[in-house]
């Protein structure tokens, strides 16, 4: 791709088949869903441009590995830990502890 855009910017370049089959939300997607709307209700990120921008800013290998809400999920954590609302360690800390808990079966 050239410069200066990003992994996201694909408009002109052929795009494959798109998959148009029906499938359920994960929970998980509600939950970050529910915490970009809660967090824009809260004024702790102001519209979901900064968290579109947010996505422009991933590497290629983000983009091209994570999922429509993964991506959601970095840029939000990214602008949360930015504005200090949450430090590095403690979303790391937490993230820890969802992976153990999984790994647990609880």
């Amino acid at each position: 791709m050239n410069e200066p855009w990003g992994p996201h910017d694909l408009g002109g370049q052929e795009g494959g088949p798109v998959d148009l089959a029906e499938r359920d939300t994960a929970y998980w997607e509600w939950q970050i869903d529910a915490m970009i709307r809660l967090s824009l209700k809260k004024g702790l990120i102001s519209d979901f441009a900064e968290l579109r921008d947010g996505i422009e800013q991933l590497t290629q290998d983000d983009y091209d590995q994570c999922s429509y809400y993964e991506r959601w999920a970095k840029s939000l954590a990214h602008t949360l830990v930015s504005r200090g609302v949450v430090s590095d360690e403690q979303l790391t800390k937490q993230i820890e502890n969802v992976r153990r808990r999984q790994e647990a079966g609880t």
